[in-house]
């Protein structure tokens, strides 16, 4: 039997509200990595028909969808930040929902050949996921910084964007707990040198091993 030998190198990318996480996993996308996006996986979690949707509906009721029947997240978002049980209860209908699309998504990831895989993981700490990744990315940024671009971003007002803030991991926390720390206080061109400088120690070298990997083979 010939096997060909795969070592996928999974790296989550974390940090608090708009420290730029999307930012910096759309430029290793730029780079050729194959990025699983959080976004993508909450929108995908709450959808209308899913048991988070159904759960999320029972508890807070019609006020917080749409008229097109999606979720109205800045409304969600003003109740949690102001209701520690309802945010509590919302965590509860998502997270494991989010977690197990997630191993779905790593996986498919894996048998599609991908040798280095990124994901965008915003609670990696608080949902004990660390053991699962090969490298942890932490995004920081000063608090003053994040709230301004949360207050552009989704249209807020500055204690919304506060409170939110308030209700998360400090950003220190995080940052101790992290492998590797790309600092956004700067300009966006920075944050760009600040991930090709990432890239180059970390993913183009696994990428060029994989290749010499996949023409490996093992006669069982």
């Amino acid at each position: 039997m010939i096997e060909t030998i795969k070592k996928v190198f999974k790296v989550a990318v974390t940090g608090g509200a708009g420290s730029g996480k999307s930012f910096v996993c759309n430029r290793l996308k730029e780079l050729g990595i194959k990025i699983i996006s959080s976004d993508a996986l909450a929108r995908e979690t709450v959808a209308p028909g899913s048991t988070a949707y159904e759960k999320i509906f029972n508890y807070f009721g019609a006020k917080v969808f749409l008229s097109d029947g999606t979720l109205n997240r800045q409304m969600l978002r003003r109740i949690i930040v102001n209701d520690g049980a309802a945010r509590l209860s919302l965590e509860r209908f998502i997270h494991p929902e989010i977690s197990k699309l997630m191993q779905q998504k790593m996986v498919q990831a894996e048998q599609q050949g991908n040798h280095v895989l990124v994901v965008e993981v915003p609670l990696l700490f608080e949902l004990g996921m660390e053991e699962q990744f090969d490298l942890i990315v932490v995004v920081s940024a000063a608090g003053k910084l994040r709230v301004k671009r949360l207050m552009d971003r989704d249209n807020v007002s500055r204690d919304e964007a506060e409170e939110l803030l308030n209700v998360q991991m400090p950003d220190k926390e995080k940052v101790e707990r992290g492998g590797f720390v790309l600092s956004n206080d700067g300009s966006k061109e920075q944050l760009i040198r600040s991930v090709d400088q990432l890239y180059e120690k970390y993913f183009n070298n696994k990428q060029k091993e994989s290749k010499i990997l996949d023409r490996r083979e093992i006669i069982l």
